[in-house]
């Protein structure tokens, strides 16, 4: 990207659209804030550590945050660039966004669900300020997903019910490839180190690139198990393990799938759950948030409860309002939009309360950037 600067150290920050849609970026290092711009009203966000994607009545609005990390696995490299609104991506929503752990090649898949448009953008073009659909694909319209896999994407095709019940292969030109697999109620996508997960009824796919071809394998749940299916999944960007909750607020537990075993385990939850997330570091933490509104860091081995906060967002979540949880490998993130706070936790120290910032309005949404 022109004019980004290479940096010592991750720029991490926390971008927030409030409900009028105004961008503002808090600089985690110096805790400085400033203001990038405007998108309109905002329905939904969803981010790959760089961009925000900003489902709005015009489609799907694209905001580089202008802070990035190269993952080049053994080492990092961090940059920083001026922030800017890039543009939009038409279409009628609700919309669902998939990303990768690059910002800067491979694409990020759009599916309009009121239309059944499956777009496919040009990541790194979007690097250079360019708005580059790769293709975009008319299907019928369903609950579906576009999810890129190096320079494939799996696009979702309707099943007889109307959901999502198949995933088919194409190239980033839009061309098939002839791969399609069963998917019954595919629901919920992630990609880590070892590839896309792609959540399905009876386990999940795992897509990757093999020999310069697009490989699907299929990780199914545990024999005999009665535990709900994953539908979202969260994790420490990268890492291989995901987490997602079995059923309503966990009522079955915690599902945690580990794609270099390709294997699941399932956790019991200590309370009623509103999101969890894998941290995957040496302990084997996961974090979830409690709706209660407590952040709360369990044993991902056993799922036992090692600690707790007070209630941070219990108010966002009386008055329905999604609270942001994000965890990195040195803190985890809360933020409340009806409490206009935004906590940073140390989740190794008893999941202290490492440092809080107010907000001028509402936070709707928040990213992580930088990372």
């Amino acid at each position: 990207m022109a004019g980004a600067a290479e940096v010592s150290e991750p720029q991490l920050g926390l971008t927030t659209v409030d409900p009028g849609g105004a961008v503002t970026h808090l600089d985690l290092l110096d805790e400085g804030t400033s203001e990038i711009g405007t998108v309109g009203a905002p329905r939904a966000m969803t981010t790959d550590g760089r961009y925000l994607f900003v489902e709005t009545d015009a489609g799907v609005e694209v905001v580089d945050s202008g802070r990035w990390t190269w993952d080049h696995v053994d080492h990092f490299h961090y940059y920083r660039a001026e922030p800017r609104e890039v543009g939009t991506v038409s279409g009628a929503g609700p919309a669902t966004v998939a990303t990768t752990n690059s910002s800067t090649t491979s694409g990020t898949g759009l599916y309009f669900a009121g239309t059944g448009d499956a777009v496919l953008l040009d990541t790194e073009a979007l690097s250079k300020g360019e708005l580059v659909e790769r293709f975009r694909i008319a299907t019928d319209p369903h609950d579906g997903m576009v999810v890129p896999v190096g320079s494939f994407a799996l696009v979702t095709g309707a099943g007889a019910d109307g959901s999502a019940g198949t995933v088919r292969g194409y190239t980033a030109g839009g061309d098939p490839t002839g791969l399609e697999e069963q998917c019954t109620a595919a629901s919920g996508t992630i990609t880590t180190r070892v590839g896309a997960v792609v959540g399905c009824a009876d386990g999940a796919l795992l897509a990757s690139v093999v020999d310069d071809e697009l490989t699907v394998e299929r990780i199914p749940y545990p024999a005999g198990t009665t535990a709900a299916p994953a539908t979202a999944f969260a994790n420490r960007e990268g890492r291989p393990t995901v987490a997602a909750l079995a059923g309503p607020e966990g009522a079955d537990g915690v599902w945690l799938l580990d794609t270099r075993a390709r294997s699941w385990t399932l956790l019991p939850a200590p309370a009623p759950l509103a999101q969890v997330s894998a941290v995957d570091d040496e302990d084997e933490h996961v974090v979830a948030l409690g709706t209660d509104g407590r952040l709360l860091v369990m044993d991902g081995s056993d799922g036992a409860l090692l600690a707790a906060t007070e209630p941070l967002v219990a108010a966002s979540l009386a008055a329905g309002r999604t609270p942001t949880l994000v965890a990195d490998q040195q803190r985890t993130y809360v933020a409340g939009p009806v409490e206009r706070r935004l906590h940073e936790i140390d989740v190794a120290d008893d999941a202290r309360v490492a440092r809080t910032f107010e907000t001028a309005t509402d936070p709707l949404f928040t990213a992580e950037t930088g990372r």
